[in-house]
């Protein structure tokens, strides 16, 4: 069973606000573009992941929750994926106005940036998608700490909190056979697997991303896990 962590201000709206209006105004002063979070090699990895399940010749739709500064979109790019198939959501308006300013410098205009509040909002689709439902229609969701600071937010009269909603969120975006892939400092990989694999989303656990581990009081353990989950079929009776 995970353990939530206790709420704090990184499970705020406005401390999000906070950040990226600051970093918009560090971009637009000297060109900083802002924090990676969990670094660089993070990235790197989750886009090795991408590259091994998702080749770049197939024509999927990738959807980042949570997508900040866009350096995961940016290096997806770079990893040959197509612009137009890429799309960044994030609840802060000066989030997505950053990773647009960003784009504009990197040639990555295609990238879909939008403010979305993913667990009331459905992201919109991207121009070439079908557009009659917004459920059940992308191939691939990312996420890079994003359900880390969901799960900081006000907890309810149960001691949830939001983030008991994400699991479900996330299933309901992916088509059958889509994956979903998720980067985490606060959750153990026993711990992301209790939350999204339950018969509520049909995920079911795909693979795991190797990081740097470190050893204390004889307990082996990692900064941070990154997990894939596949969407399978409902099985028919």
């Amino acid at each position: 069973m995970s353990i939530e962590p206790e709420s704090s201000q990184l499970g705020t709206k406005q401390h999000w606000d906070d950040v990226y209006k600051l970093e918009l105004e560090n971009f637009d002063d000297n060109g900083n573009e802002g924090e990676v979070w969990f670094g660089e090699e993070s990235v790197e990895k989750m886009i090795d992941w991408v590259v091994e399940n998702i080749p770049s010749s197939e024509p999927s739709t990738i959807l980042e929750v949570g997508s900040g500064n866009g350096t995961l979109l940016f290096t997806l790019l770079e990893a040959g994926y197509n612009a137009a198939t890429l799309s960044g959501i994030d609840y802060s308006a000066d989030a997505v106005k950053l990773a647009t300013n960003i784009a504009s410098t990197r040639n990555a205009d295609e990238i879909h940036f939008s403010a979305c509040d993913f667990l009331n909002d459905n992201p919109p689709l991207l121009s070439h998608m079908d557009q009659s439902s917004p459920l059940a229609c992308w191939d691939l969701l990312l996420d890079k700490g994003t359900y880390d600071a969901i799960a900081l937010g006000e907890k309810d009269e149960q001691r949830r909190s939001p983030a008991y909603q994400y699991p479900q969120r996330a299933a309901r975006l992916l088509k059958d056979g889509g994956f979903f892939l998720i980067t985490s400092c606060n959750f153990t990989e026993d711990e992301l697997k209790a939350s999204f694999v339950t018969p509520d989303t049909g995920f079911i656990y795909h693979s795991r991303i190797k990081h740097r581990s470190f050893s204390f009081g004889g307990i082996s353990g990692s900064v941070v896990s990154s997990v894939a989950f596949k969407k399978v079929a409902p099985t028919k009776e």
